[in-house]
């Protein structure tokens, strides 16, 4: 993405992650990207603004989080945060440290599925985050290095048994989809070709080989979302992709990804992102280190 910090990690070739255990008063390092996967931990500092992709939200006394999307933006800002006691925990590995022939063995299902997931960036709920405290904060103390690797490696593996929330969406991330069943890897691949065109239910069935009442049952089981929220979401993720990549203005952007008017959109844009498509926008700008 053009203009946002590319930052070169202090991960060294010899070392499996890096760890860093920081106690702080404010968040100021700008929106940035890394190719190394991340899990990043705070702690104390309710009213943040957590920011992943197109997601924007305000965490609470604990936030714990899985980048593990390529050049996926993300940033912690100050928000409504006013502690001065801020604890702030970040490792970062590089993707290959879990090489497709050892997450191909099924002793990594579940890891693996995470790191899918996490290309999105996902976050832990607050009982997982409680359940796997010790193991978080007390990482970076251990001396022994290999001690060290089996408690992350540990860590990680308690993690992915848990169930973990996606933060970006697909079309923003722009990653495929995977996982999932060929008949709803069809219709979403349909649906991301085709999404700023009119899409009819009874096409979408016949997509899936399926009777309309059929096919929305089945969509809505199979995603966990309606089919309208779904294309909302696809919508959307394009939409905030072109905010901060490129210089089309706003009514530009809201008719090339298929919304019928400019408040309609101001409003969806609002109801799901938290703020309006000028205000992300001028967040992304304002975050903005061109390199």
């Amino acid at each position: 993405m053009s203009g946002v910090l590319t930052e070169v990690t202090p991960l060294s070739d010899l070392d499996c992650f890096y760890i860093v255990d920081r106690r702080k008063k404010c968040f100021n390092y700008p929106i940035h990207q890394h190719k190394e996967f991340e899990l990043n931990f705070v702690e104390n500092a309710q009213g943040a603004l957590r920011i992943v992709g197109d997601n924007v939200e305000e965490i609470g006394q604990y936030d714990l989080v899985l980048i593990a999307g390529k050049n996926l933006e993300h940033s912690w800002q100050q928000g409504r945060c006013k502690s001065e006691n801020i604890r702030e925990i970040t490792i970062q590995f590089a993707p290959d440290l879990f090489p497709d022939s050892v997450l191909s063995k099924h002793q990594f299902n579940s890891m693996r599925e995470m790191f899918r997931k996490a290309e999105h960036g996902i976050c832990f709920s607050l009982p997982t985050i409680m359940q796997t405290y010790s193991l978080i904060t007390s990482l970076a103390s251990e001396e022994k290095k290999f001690d060290q690797f089996l408690q992350f490696l540990y860590l990680l593996n308690s993690l992915s048994e848990s169930e973990g929330r996606v933060l970006a969406s697909t079309s923003f991330a722009q990653t495929g989809v995977g996982g999932e069943s060929g008949r709803i890897i069809k219709i979403k691949q349909y649906i991301g070709e085709h999404y700023n065109e009119p899409l009819r239910l009874a096409d979408l069935a016949e997509v899936g080989h399926m009777s309309p009442t059929a096919f929305s049952r089945f969509f809505r089981l199979s995603t966990g979302r309606t089919l309208s929220e779904y294309i909302i979401d696809v919508k959307l993720g394009n939409a905030a992709r072109l905010l901060i990549d490129g210089e089309k203005n706003i009514s530009e952007i809201c008719y090339e990804c298929g919304f019928n008017n400019q408040s309609n959109f101001n409003r969806i844009f609002k109801e799901n992102r938290g703020m309006t498509p000028r205000d992300f926008r001028a967040m992304y700008k304002k975050n903005k280190k061109i390199i």
